[in-house]
């Protein structure tokens, strides 16, 4: 069967679209469970498995919504909308709040290729957005509802669905990799900095609850004596209208995931606005670090990324590597004390903001040298596999949407 003989149907006839909430904030007990409940924020991955919001069954009764595992969310009100329609399919139970929509399949819609629908047409559905209050976007019900997509016979939906998904689970794997090289960097880092099991630790003397040589060092004094810590480029600097699909890559909060920088979605700008704002270049050994909303994402600066440019939102640490193995002084911008004076430091009680004098006066604890280097010397070849795992979903991503168009479209036959 060709595509051009597939039947058009709206997503409406497709799937029932239902709406999530909030559970009272007043009850913690309502946020004392094990149920993901999922935001607009979680929505930057394709497959959603768990979040850091948690509420229990009683809470979704009273202020949210339970789907079941394979259902297909999407994003329908906020700032995202701007820039992208943000879908993704659940892998487990989970609860959605009141920016999201549910689609419940019928029976002859396979939920996989619902998501891959949208997917391909995720350019169309954005623009269909709409100014909503506070300077936001939406999208009216009764006009997704209205978006038609080609609906072939539910076997070949299934084998399109397939075919897209082993992308995905090689992305998928991939990830939890990534995931274990990173938890083991940061065990290794606990183990020797915080519980103070660093190699040699029975012969070292304590002296005022340090090992004989640590000190705790603001960061001031351990970053560029210059421009060491400083913040990404103003509104008045970058504008919206500077952003195009080829360029210089913009490191934004969003894009701060997992301790690396996401490639897949990152804006960009033209090489000569880049070069005006040369001072916010990026360079090996530099941390990118979140001053808005999520305090404490940030990512280290690999060869990958040296050249592209701290984001609004962001803060750029530059450690000088006289003071501090750079490494080093990214893992323990993560460790439990540090990470604690600076969510601590941040301001604002809607949106927690930093700003670089509140970073320049936090303490950082600078154990002797040699274990600074013997710890990096072991974690670098972590970082290179996650730097190339990274690499490769990006490219796993690209095949799969340049083929996805091409198999929505019945150019390759399944």
């Amino acid at each position: 069967m060709k595509r051009t003989e597939w039947p058009a149907r709206s997503l409406g006839r497709c799937a029932r679209l239902m709406s999530g909430g909030t559970p009272s904030k007043a009850n913690p007990a309502y946020w004392e469970g094990d149920i993901p409940w999922v935001s607009s924020r979680e929505m930057d991955q394709d497959r959603i498995a768990d979040t850091p919001l948690h509420i229990t069954s009683d809470a979704a009764e009273a202020g949210s919504r339970l789907v079941p595992p394979g259902t297909v969310l999407a994003v329908v009100r906020g700032m995202s909308l701007a820039k992208e329609f943000r879908v993704a399919i659940t892998q487990r139970q989970v609860a959605f709040n009141q920016d999201l929509k549910a689609f419940a399949c019928l029976p002859d819609v396979d939920a996989v290729f619902l998501f891959y629908a949208l997917l391909a047409r995720r350019e169309y559905i954005r623009d269909l957005a709409t100014e909503a209050s506070h300077g936001t976007k939406k999208l009216e019900t009764d006009v997704l509802a209205a978006v038609e997509i080609k609906v072939p016979d539910v076997s070949i939906q299934k084998r399109i669905a397939g075919i897209l998904s082993a992308y995905d689970d090689l992305i998928e794997n991939n990830r939890r990799r990534m995931a274990l090289l990173e938890q083991a960097a940061r065990l290794l880092y606990e183990e020797w900095f915080v519980r103070l099991r660093f190699p040699g630790h029975e012969r070292t003397r304590i002296v005022d609850g340090l090992p004989e040589g640590w000190e705790r060092v603001p960061l001031a004094a351990l970053c560029a004596p210059d421009d060491g810590i400083q913040t990404g480029p103003f509104g008045s600097q970058l504008h919206q209208s500077d952003y195009c699909d080829e360029g210089v890559p913009v490191v934004m909060p969003k894009d701060l995931v997992a301790y690396r920088v996401a490639l897949d979605g990152i804006a960009r700008i033209p090489e000569p606005t880049a070069q005006k704002l040369c001072r916010h270049r990026l360079a090996v050994g530099d941390t990118v670090y979140g001053r808005r909303g999520d305090i404490g994402r940030r990512a280290f600066v690999s060869h990958r990324q040296a050249g592209w440019l701290c984001g609004t939102g962001c803060l750029r640490l530059r450690p000088n590597p006289m003071a501090i193995q750079p490494r080093y002084f990214f893992d323990g911008l993560g460790s439990p004390e540090t990470a604690g004076t600076i969510a601590n430091r941040a301001k604002g009680a809607t949106m927690p903001n930093l700003n670089a004098a509140v970073l320049r006066s936090v303490p950082l604890l600078v154990a002797a040298r040699h274990l600074q280097e013997r710890y990096v010397a072991q974690v670098e070849n972590t970082s290179e596999q996650v730097d190339a795992l990274e690499a490769q979903n990006h490219r796993l991503r690209a095949a799969r949407d340049l083929l996805l168009p091409r198999l929505m479209s019945g150019e390759v036959e399944v």
